[in-house]
C-alpha cells in the first residue's frame, strides 16, 4: 500500500516519470485534449453506474476512481509543463471559495 502523497510529491513523482522519456512533456494544447477525453471516460463510467445508460453485458467493468486517477496524472502533467505550482493553486482556489461562497450555501 502506498503512503498519501502532497500535491507538490505528485508533481515531482510525475515530472520524475515523464522525464525519463525523450519526448518529455506533451504540448499544453494536446495535455487539454487528453484532459477532455479522461473527462468523457469519467462521465461514461459515472452514467453507467449512476446515469440511465448502463453498460452492455459484453463490455468490461470500469472504475471511477482510476478514471479520476487519469484525470489527476493529466492536470499534472499540464501544471508541470506550464510550471504551476498545485498547492499554491489549491490553496487560492480554496481561499476564493471560501470568502466569495461563504454564505452562499446552508451550512450543517
Amino acid at each position: 500500500m502506498r503512503v498519501a502523497r502532497t500535491l507538490r510529491e505528485m508533481q515531482t513523482e510525475v515530472d520524475a516519470y515523464i522525464g525519463q522519456f525523450r519526448e518529455g512533456y506533451f504540448s499544453p494544447m494536446t495535455l487539454v485534449v487528453r484532459l477532455a477525453e479522461e473527462l468523457g471516460e469519467l462521465a461514461r463510467e459515472v452514467n453507467h453506474q449512476f446515469g440511465e445508460k448502463p453498460k452492455k453485458p459484453d463490455e468490461p467493468e470500469g472504475s471511477i476512481a482510476l478514471e479520476l486517477g487519469d484525470l489527476m496524472f493529466v492536470i499534472t502533467c499540464l501544471a508541470n509543463r506550464l510550471n504551476i505550482d498545485l498547492d499554491q493553486a489549491f490553496t487560492a482556489v480554496m481561499d476564493k471559495f471560501q470568502t466569495r461562497d461563504r454564505d452562499r450555501w446552508t451550512r450543517v
